[in-house]
C-alpha cells in the first residue's frame, strides 16, 4: 500500500489494516451480518475534546474499505469543547459490525488527541496574556504526528515545523558537523538559495558567545536559545534587539513556561506538548 505519510485518510487505512488484518474474527464469529445497531461516545475525564472530524473520517474509511454502507453519525459536541465525565460527544448507528471494526481506532485517536489538546490548553493559558506563542516539535509518536499536531491546534498552540522538509533548522549536531556556527549558516544560505525553496533559516545556540557569532553572520530568520537560564535569555532578547524571531527552548514545562514567557522571548517550543501528555478517558459504548 503506497501512503503519503502527511494525509489523514492514508494513516487512518494502514491503521485499520494494523488493527483487522484478514478480519474482526471477534464480530465476524457472534454478531449477525446485517445487524443494525447503535453506540456513543461517552466522556469519562474531564478535559479538551479532539479529534472528532478525525473520528468522522475513520467511520467513513472503514465503512469504504470493507464495503459497509457508511454509518449515521450524530456530533453534539465539537473539537475544542471543555467536555466534563458523563457528556455525550456523539452518536453512531449502522452496521454492528463496522461499528465494532472501527471502534478501537476512533478510540485511540481521540483519547491521545484529546490528552495532547488538554495539555495544549492548560500550557496555553498559562501565558494567554503574553505576546508570545506556544510551539510544538518533532518529538512526537511515529506515524501519529499528523494526529497529535492537529490535537496541539486545537489546544491552542501552535504547529512549529511539520518535519525535516520545511525548514532548516540547524541544531548543535548540524553546526559541530558542519564545523561551527558561521560555515553551517553559510552552507545552509546558499543551498536555501540554490534550491529556490522559501525556507526559513533557524539556528540553535547555546550560549551568548554563539548568539553574537549568529549576529556577525546574520543571513537567518529566528535564533534558537537552548536551555539559556532566565537571566541570559533577558540578555540574548536584549542583545538581538527584534532584527530576528527569537525562540526558547529546553526543558519548557507547566513549571518554567511562565517566567521564560516573561524574558521578552517571541516563541516557546515545548516537546511536553506531545510526549508528556496524558490520554483522556473515552469510551464507545453500546445504548
Amino acid at each position: 500500500m503506497e501512503t503519503n505519510p502527511h494525509e489523514l485518510r492514508d494513516l487512518i487505512r494502514l491503521a485499520l489494516l494494523e488493527d483487522i488484518g484478514d478480519g474482526d474474527h471477534s464480530s465476524l464469529s457472534c454478531v449477525p451480518e446485517n445487524a443494525t445497531k447503535r453506540a456513543q461516545l461517552l466522556v469519562k475525564q474531564d478535559g479538551i475534546l479532539a479529534g472528532v472530524e478525525v473520528a468522522q473520517i475513520i467511520f467513513d474509511e472503514t465503512a469504504a474499505a470493507y464495503n459497509y454502507p457508511p454509518l449515521k453519525i450524530n456530533v453534539l459536541l465539537l473539537d475544542g469543547t471543555y467536555v466534563k465525565s458523563k457528556d455525550v460527544v456523539f452518536t453512531v448507528e449502522g452496521n454492528a459490525r463496522l461499528i465494532l471494526k472501527a471502534e478501537r481506532l476512533v478510540l485511540n485517536t481521540m483519547q491521545r488527541m484529546s490528552g495532547i489538546a488538554t495539555y495544549a490548553r492548560q500550557m496555553s493559558d498559562l501565558i494567554k496574556d503574553l505576546p508570545v506563542k506556544l510551539l510544538d516539535t518533532r518529538k512526537t509518536t511515529p506515524n501519529f504526528r499528523v494526529f497529535e499536531k492537529l490535537a496541539v491546534k486545537i489546544g491552542g498552540a501552535v504547529n512549529h515545523r511539520m518535519g525535516l522538509y520545511d525548514m532548516i533548522m540547524l541544531k548543535d549536531n548540524h553546526v559541530d558537523y558542519a564545523g561551527g556556527i558561521e560555515p553551517a549558516i553559510l552552507r545552509a544560505s546558499a543551498y536555501r538559495e540554490k534550491l529556490g525553496k522559501n525556507l526559513k533559516i533557524e539556528i540553535e545556540t547555546r550560549n551568548l558567545e554563539e548568539v553574537d557569532e549568529v549576529l556577525r553572520v546574520g543571513k537567518v530568520d529566528i535564533i534558537m536559545l537552548d536551555n539559556f537560564s532566565l537571566e541570559n535569555l533577558r540578555e540574548a532578547v536584549k542583545r538581538i534587539g527584534g532584527r530576528y524571531e527569537t525562540e526558547a527552548s529546553g526543558n519548557i514545562t507547566e513549571k518554567t513556561l511562565r517566567a521564560v514567557a516573561e524574558t521578552g522571548i517571541d516563541g516557546i517550543s515545548s516537546g511536553a506538548l506531545t510526549h508528556q501528555a496524558r490520554s483522556l478517558d473515552l469510551s464507545l459504548k453500546a445504548f
